[in-house]
């Protein structure tokens, strides 16, 4: 009776604290969604007001798109050679093995090409942008282009995101076309199947609007990494300690943005593909 009449107290206590803890939480993640919101807005309104910084963008470019092209073209040879093994030996028990180039070419032009490019190369530029803006923020640089008249967004910013948007889309599709020819060798060497028959069955398979479907994937993916770093590396406090929270923080978001865009993308693009 006492052990009851002590528990109950407890509990009625500890009832408060979870739902405190709930709400703020939530508010937590509305105050977050509309940074990103506030920024993404900020963004649009500086990337169409000139002057446009071109020489900016192409560096920008270079450094998220031409060198992330290694990592984004050994990932997708193997995962495609991958692929083409675990497929192969799958379907070859059903005596369907002469079909492992559609599943490859059609699981890599609308999923795996967009997504894995998306979460290697996202996690490298991604954290790379946050480290960069992140470092200029505890150093007031940012500050001092904000005391020089400049605005941040568009000095730091819209060169970033634009950069991510435009070269994400190629960089998936030239993975696309690796992974496939990846799948190719793996299919040729293993399953024994012609290299005109593969092929064949990939260009047999894959529609121009999968292409397409995975290229509007892509598009968006780039536009989540970009701005997750850049919002990140703006919000950075704490000196480096704070740099190096902020570029952890940056991995993660980015990560589970895309992955969970991925779902609602996918959903809405299957009617018209």
């Amino acid at each position: 009776m006492t052990a009851a009449r002590v528990g109950k107290p407890a509990v009625l206590h500890a009832v408060p604290d979870l739902l405190a803890a709930i709400g703020q939480r939530t508010l937590g993640f509305f105050a977050l969604f509309g940074g990103y919101a506030q920024l993404t807005f900020e963004t649009v309104l500086e990337g169409v007001r000139p002057p446009f910084n071109v020489r900016e963008l192409i560096k920008q470019a270079y450094q998220v798109g031409v060198q992330s092209m290694s990592i984004g073209f050994l990932t997708a040879l193997f995962t495609g050679a991958v692929m083409a093994l675990q497929f192969g030996w799958s379907l070859e028990r059903f005596g369907a093995a002469n079909y492992v180039g559609s599943v490859v070419s059609q699981g890599f032009v609308m999923e795996l090409g967009p997504v894995l490019t998306a979460l290697l190369v996202g996690g490298r530029v991604g954290a790379g942008i946050t480290a960069e803006i992140g470092s200029m923020v505890v150093t007031e640089q940012v500050d001092a282009i904000r005391a020089m008249g400049a605005n941040p967004v568009k000095e730091l910013v819209v060169p970033r995101v634009l950069a991510c948007i435009l070269t994400m889309p190629m960089l998936a599709l030239m993975a696309d076309v690796i992974g496939i020819a990846g799948g190719g060798l793996v299919a040729i060497a293993e399953q024994g199947l012609s290299p005109t028959y593969y092929f064949d069955q990939v260009l047999r398979t894959v529609s121009i609007s999968e292409v397409v479907h995975g290229l509007v994937k892509a598009t968006f993916f780039g536009y989540v990494y970009g701005m997750v770093g850049c919002f990140e590396g703006l919000r950075t406090r704490g000196g480096t300690e704070g740099v190096g929270r902020s570029t952890t923080r940056t991995v993660v978001m980015l990560s589970i943005a895309i992955l969970i865009s991925d779902f609602i993308l996918g959903k809405m693009l299957l009617p018209f593909t």
